[in-house]
């Protein structure tokens, strides 16, 4: 028999041994494996014939990692978009946000005019206040190492910010006599804004600029612009602005559907005690983040 009609018989009697012998060694094949990713996945334990291999391990890891990239503090040198500066930034606008001045320049146009353009317009300013802050923050990061002797000033800068807007929070929260006067306070001003502003509620986009407008005047030096601007000097500038930006726009959605229903059962006190709190976590965490 030729060597074709050999080889042919053997495959046909025994197709395993013919791939075996055809297949180079495992340990050759690892060996000529140039990357540690494909060495970890060759050495994964093997399923017997007509098995299937369970995806669940995998799965747990995967989220196990994501998990720890998300709650590791953050630093001035976070690397990626899914860590604490999305989850800090989120929480910290929305509770500095619930009964602002801007709040309620949301909730009360809502009521007389579109909600959908109040929203667009509100929002829309918020985001651009939000990524403005997070520009004015790089700039303390860009500081040269020379001028600054090598000290992470962005980072002293906003641990020093949230412990003072931590401190004046609490202080001010368990100094409250009348709980909700502040943010009655806050709704007066507001309306006082709107009527003094004469703002076209027809709809369009009239109504759309003249929402961002108000909201832009309102929110300059505003505590949570402050606080953006801390967060994008000491943590991760991408994950600041898309954070603060989906708080505003949680906050601000509150307000456009029912902020005037909604605001009769907020207590400052709480609001105060949750935000110090929040800041002083932030300012620790940041802290501890140096080291």
């Amino acid at each position: 028999m030729n060597g074709i009609g050999l080889s042919l018989l053997v495959l046909v009697l025994d197709p395993a041994s013919a791939f075996h012998a055809a297949a180079p060694p495992l340990s050759h094949a690892r060996a000529r494996s140039p990357a540690p990713l494909l060495t970890f996945l060759d050495d994964e334990p093997t399923t017997a014939p007509g098995s299937k291999s369970s995806s669940v391990p995998i799965a747990a890891t995967a989220v196990l990692a994501a998990g720890a990239v998300f709650l590791h503090p953050t630093s001035a040198h976070a690397a990626t978009i899914a860590d604490s500066a999305f989850a800090q930034a989120t929480s910290l606008i929305f509770v500095s946000e619930l009964g602002d001045k801007t709040f309620f320049i949301a909730a009360l146009l809502a009521a007389r005019a579109s909600k959908l353009l109040t929203f667009a317009g509100c929002a829309g300013a918020l985001a651009v206040m939000t990524v403005i802050s997070v520009a004015i923050g790089q700039i303390f990061h860009a500081v040269p190492s020379s001028l600054t002797r090598g000290l992470p000033i962005d980072d002293y800068v906003a641990i020093a910010s949230f412990m003072f807007f931590g401190v004046k929070s609490l202080v001010d929260a368990f100094g409250i006599e009348d709980d909700g006067a502040g943010i009655a306070e806050e709704r007066e001003e507001a309306e006082k804004t709107l009527d003094e502003s004469g703002i076209d509620v027809k709809g369009g986009w009239p109504l759309v600029l003249e929402a961002s407008t108000l909201t832009l005047a309102a929110e300059i030096g505003d505590r949570s612009q402050i606080a953006t601007i801390a967060l994008g000097a000491a943590a991760n500038p991408f994950g600041v602005a898309i954070g603060g930006t989906f708080g505003h726009c949680l906050a601000t959605g509150l307000a456009v559907v029912g902020g005037s229903f909604i605001s009769k059962y907020f207590s400052e006190r709480v609001i105060g005690i949750v935000g110090g709190v929040l800041f002083i976590f932030f300012a620790v965490t940041t802290l501890v983040g140096l080291f």
